[in-house]
């Protein structure tokens, strides 16, 4: 009796997610899950995973973080493997030699350089973009030095969207409210000790044309420490045509009540200006000392300047209108969309496919969506890293020696986990669930913590 040929298992492919935010674990995850030969590696250049939701959603939102729990299951059991601590590019592990350990490379780095107001005076001290504020006050260990001004009683933020209010939000709260996050202590320092007291909301269009997310504008109408004025050149009280969104219309009925409510002499207090754009920002020996705003109205659809012009009393100017994406160097880039140019995730170099090369997130649609947005767009380029699989190389390069031979050293999941504990123990000292490590040297120390006490004894 002959036994039927045996056919070989198919070679394992190795697969490298770059970013360890909700778009590279969501892509990680479903790699991990799709039942092909695979082994994933998730790199990211800080020691710590979860990129936006750690670094980029508001301290005081913690339901929102608790997504999470769900980011970090693939890594426990160990399904995919983490590389902290490495830096992909220019000054790390160039792209590549990565290239020559991984069969493929899914690139998540997102979108991280703040707009330009394209105004006067924006390179003043107390001119700050809203993605180098909100990476201060959560302890990115790149903004631990950013030391913004909070010495004067006015500020104001520009935009019209939810990171506007995240930071108004914080701003405007009590150290002792934001004392019960994960705020670093050097963070809650500089808001004990704010001077700030008038936050200004500068919008440019008018109270019924805001796409605020309702819960979140609610948020700051239920602030026990700051009151919420609305200068709308009274156009609530006189009507406005209510919108067709949802959306909009939850937040028009909101702004109309707060228009008809009086003060209640709380410490802060949030002026939303609407119909109103920044012009020009005013210095005082090199720092801002007021922004200048024109008054705009409403012509037909259009929204457009009227000439006139209203002082703002600020020492710090935050704009919160955006961001774009930085290239990634090896890979081709659209200025004009801020993307990497691709097909279903795969990335073109003109019309063709570039071979072994994806992307997922920000940098693969542009700075759209919510964190739940990552997942379907995650799983249409892991469908097309799946399709390619069979025609993928098999790497032959060790990982770990090419790391080493760039200088890397790569803090893995139970590093990590150390870290984590450290945070938790900092947040029981000031009774809270934890307190973040921001300093980039003191979280390689309690990420290695371990590793120190095993090469002592």
């Amino acid at each position: 009796m002959t036994s039927a040929p045996h056919s070989d298992p198919a070679p394992r492919r190795r697969i490298a997610v770059v970013g360890a935010g909700p778009s590279g674990l969501y892509a990680a995850a479903a790699l991990a899950a799709s039942g092909r030969p695979v082994d994933v590696d998730v790199i990211d250049r800080l020691p710590a995973p979860y990129g936006l939701v750690r670094y980029g959603v508001a301290p005081d939102h913690v339901k929102m973080k608790s997504v999470i729990r769900v980011l970090a299951k693939p890594f426990d059991p160990a399904t995919v493997r983490f590389l902290g601590n490495v830096r992909v590019g220019e000054g790390g592990v160039p792209l590549e030699a990565l290239r020559t350990c991984y069969s493929a490379i899914v690139h998540a780095t997102g979108t991280s350089v703040d707009r330009s107001l394209g105004v006067p005076g924006e390179d003043l001290e107390g001119s700050i973009g809203s993605g180098a504020f909100v990476s201060w006050y959560s302890g990115h260990p790149d903004f631990t030095k950013l030391d913004p001004p909070l010495d004067h009683p006015g500020m104001a933020v520009v935009g019209a969207g939810n990171v506007a209010l995240d930071v108004a939000r914080v701003l405007a709260k009590s150290a002792d409210e934001m004392a019960d996050t994960d705020i670093p202590d050097p963070v809650l320092d500089a808001l004990r000790a704010s001077k700030i007291r008038d936050i200004h909301i500068v919008i440019r269009r008018g109270p019924q044309h805001v796409k605020f997310t309702p819960a979140e504008l609610r948020q700051i109408g239920e602030l026990a420490n700051a009151d919420v004025v609305v200068h709308d050149d009274g156009l609530l009280a006189a009507g406005v045509p209510e919108p067709e969104e949802r959306r909009q219309q939850q937040n028009l009925a909101m702004l109309t009540e707060w228009a008809a409510r009086e003060s209640k002499d709380r410490p802060r207090c949030i002026h939303l200006h609407f119909l109103r754009s920044p012009v020009r920002l005013v210095g005082t020996d090199g720092r801002v000392s007021a922004l200048v705003v024109e008054r705009n109205v409403v012509d037909g659809d259009r929204v457009r300047g009227t000439g006139e012009e209203e002082v703002l009393d600020v020492g710090l100017v935050v704009r919160a209108i955006g961001y774009a994406a930085e290239p990634v160097p090896g890979l081709p880039f659209d200025a004009a969309t801020g993307t990497v140019p691709n097909a279903a995730g795969r990335v073109l170099d003109g019309d063709t496919p570039v071979p072994g090369a994806y992307v997922t997130g920000w940098i693969k649609r542009g700075p759209t969506g919510v964190i739940g947005t990552n997942k379907s767009c995650a799983h249409e380029t892991v469908a097309a890293v799946l399709e390619d699989l069979d025609s993928l190389p098999v790497p032959e390069a060790d990982v770990e020696a090419v790391l080493a031979q760039h200088g890397a050293e790569p803090v893995d999941w139970t590093s990590w986990l150390r870290l984590d504990a450290e945070e938790v123990r900092r947040g029981g000292l000031r009774g809270t669930q934890r307190v973040k490590v921001a300093e980039l040297d003191e979280m390689l120390a309690a990420a290695r913590a371990a590793d120190s006490a095993l090469s002592r004894g």
